[in-house]
């Protein structure tokens, strides 16, 4: 039987042991582990455990102490929520850091962006591209595309918002579309609410269709809503639009980047030089530039434009004899730069 002197040194003993366990597992767990400098990807796979990722850091040589992350991955309750993806492990993160990290899930992500302008078809080809989202629409039909995103019947072109997404592994391309359609959606209700008042839109289909031919026609942002302000002038007299990116549109893929006279006169539900009003679809995907455009327009008298070549800009006419004076001008112009 051990006297009571012994007890209190063996007490002591393992009380000393103890503090310098508690104090040398937390001074671990508060380093850098030995990652490279450029960091680590690391997947941790749907089923796996917590023992597979220490196992793993330590045949890397990354942790050299795996009974002390072990312990305190259990004592922080973080070991039973590592969540599954891909991980990007940078240079200098510590143990606590590390399980943090993969506890909320913070796994690396991919981008994707979508450009101003895109036609859907454009959009489809990028996507099919992308090495990194799972393909479940390949060779699909525009209806079935748009049945499996859960809006069946709609046509897919201009409801896609431009912008750059970020999104983890193991994401299909349908989630992707989803995603963007649910973003064009949410920028389309917003901006319709605060549109102007007297606006000759039905509502917001005919909104992101006129926002879709600001789109192609503005090359300077600045102009947009003065663009969207003449589109709107001619829709409320009545007049037709007679814009070109409309009728390549309609053209399709017979388009050789080259629009001439006969087009222009070819009767199409695109082309707004022998039809009224606007077309059936959009022909883009509009930015939120264009958008708030469309649906705040510049308050002017114009009713025509004419590209100056000059930085995308445009001059604009409010009687169709000055619009006539300033494409003689600008097309000599164009002419002179040619030569």
């Amino acid at each position: 039987m051990l006297s009571k002197k012994r007890i209190k040194i063996l007490s002591s003993f393992i009380a000393i042991v103890l503090i310098f366990f508690i104090w040398d597992s937390y001074r671990f767990m508060q380093s850098a582990m030995s990652l490279p400098e450029v960091g680590l990807q690391y997947k941790f796979t749907k089923g796996s455990s917590a023992s597979r990722l220490v196992s793993d850091l330590n045949k890397q040589k990354i942790i050299d102490k795996p009974l002390y992350f072990k312990i305190w991955g259990k004592l922080s309750g973080k070991t039973k929520k590592l969540q599954a993806g891909e991980y990007v492990f940078e240079h200098g993160l510590t143990p606590f850091q590390l399980l943090n990290k993969m506890s909320k899930g913070d796994v690396k992500l991919y981008a994707f962006t979508i450009i101003e302008g895109w036609s859907f078809k454009q959009l489809l080809g990028a996507l099919s591209r992308d090495k990194n989202l799972i393909k479940k629409i390949e060779k699909e039909s525009y209806q079935s595309i748009m049945t499996k995103i859960g809006h069946e019947g709609q046509h897919p072109e201009g409801r896609f918002y431009p912008d750059t997404y970020r999104y983890p592994a193991g994401t299909t391309d349908i989630q992707f579309l989803k995603r963007a359609y649910d973003q064009m959606s949410s920028h389309l209700d917003s901006e319709w609410n605060n549109r102007a008042k007297g606006l000759p839109l039905k509502n917001k289909y005919e909104a992101l269709t006129l926002a879709s031919i600001v789109e192609k026609e503005s090359a300077a942002p600045s102009e947009r809503p003065v663009i969207a302000g003449v589109f709107v002038n001619r829709l409320i007299k009545n007049m037709r639009l007679q814009t070109d990116p409309t009728v390549i549109y309609g053209i399709g893929d017979k388009y050789d980047g080259d629009i001439r006279f006969r087009h222009l006169r070819e009767d199409t539900p695109y082309n707004t030089y022998t039809r009224k009003g606007l077309p059936p679809t959009p022909i883009a995907m509009p930015g939120l530039g264009a958008i708030k455009a469309a649906l705040n327009p510049d308050a002017t008298e114009y009713l025509y434009f004419v590209a100056t070549g000059e930085d995308g800009k445009h001059y604009f006419s409010s009687t169709n004899a000055e619009h006539q004076r300033a494409v003689t001008k600008y097309q000599r112009y164009k002419r002179r730069k040619k030569k």
